[in-house]
């Protein structure tokens, strides 16, 4: 059984999607729709801006979601997919494509999103950092000890876990885990605490957007990151999305729990090929591929 996943903030690159547009009709009418929907082109900044450009959280969430929507729509054999996941922003691409969300709504709530989430980075200066190689149980204890805003952002594959918080907490987190036994501990480039409490001004403006679209019923089940569970109740969906923000990705057991129930080959699309790496450290036995 083919699982369709879809990557989040990081994996974006400068020149993504240009091909695809200047070779398939339909993905450059999808990408001028896009610059439309937007009121800037956002085309020549995924084409020929700079890297600083494309990091702007702003930017950054409407180009990856386009890449992989655009890429998804423009199969040639486009099979119905027997369940899809997302990573974070992904989510909202693995939404439109198993059809509970259109390109349209999606891409403005991507970009409500994504806005969001800049206001509040620069309302609450915060970071977040990668754990590597120790247990989830000692990262959750860890966090829930500081006396500072620090909780697990993304148990991405074992060995692999995001934190996120204040600053503060977070360079205390650090110190902590490597005390601990952690393998290496790295502050990440980001200008803030995605998945964390920090984001909660975010996901009340984001709520609002959220509750005024039309979701309907996708074609497959959508395994969410708030809980790593299947949904196909729009309402559902709709109220695990406003979770999101401020919730956990819960990527590992998203995974475990898709192979459990048939998922033997999984196809990342969109740019850069993490979620394949961590999906080969989650399960060995299963096949995967990108389509860019």
């Amino acid at each position: 059984m083919k699982a369709y996943v879809f990557p989040g903030q990081g994996s974006q690159y400068v020149g993504m999607g240009q091909e695809l547009y200047n070779s398939n009709p339909k993905a450059k009418e999808m990408f001028e729709k896009a610059n439309e929907i937007l009121g800037f082109r956002i085309t020549d900044i995924i084409f020929n801006g700079t890297d600083e450009d494309l990091k702007q959280t702003k930017v950054t969430q409407p180009s990856i979601f386009l890449h992989s929507v655009i890429t998804y729509m423009c199969l040639e054999e486009k099979p119905e997919p027997a369940m899809v996941a997302g990573h974070s922003l992904g989510e909202f691409s693995a939404l439109v494509d198993a059809g509970a969300l259109s390109f349209e709504e999606g891409l403005k709530l991507v970009s409500i999103r994504a806005k969001a989430m800049q206001k509040a980075c620069e309302l609450n200066p915060s970071t977040m950092a990668a754990v590597l190689n120790l247990d989830f149980d000692i990262i959750d204890k860890i966090c829930s000890e500081i006396d500072e805003v620090v909780v697990a952002a993304n148990y991405n594959s074992p060995g692999q876990v995001v934190i996120s918080g204040s600053n503060k907490g977070i360079e205390i987190a650090m110190e902590k885990m490597k005390e601990a036994g952690a393998r290496r501990v790295l502050q990440l480039p980001v200008g803030g605490a995605f998945h964390s409490p920090l984001m909660l001004p975010a996901q009340e403006e984001l709520s609002i957007a959220i509750n005024q679209t039309n979701f309907k019923t996708p074609v497959c089940p959508i395994y969410q990151n708030v809980d790593a569970k299947p949904y196909k109740n729009p309402e559902q969906i709709r109220e695990n999305l406003i979770k999101q923000l401020t919730s956990p990705v819960r990527w590992t057991t998203t995974i475990q729990n898709m192979i459990a129930d048939g998922a033997k080959h999984f196809i990342e699309l969109g740019p850069g090929n993490v979620l394949q790496g961590l999906i080969a450290k989650i399960d060995r036995d299963v096949t995967t591929e990108g389509i860019k």
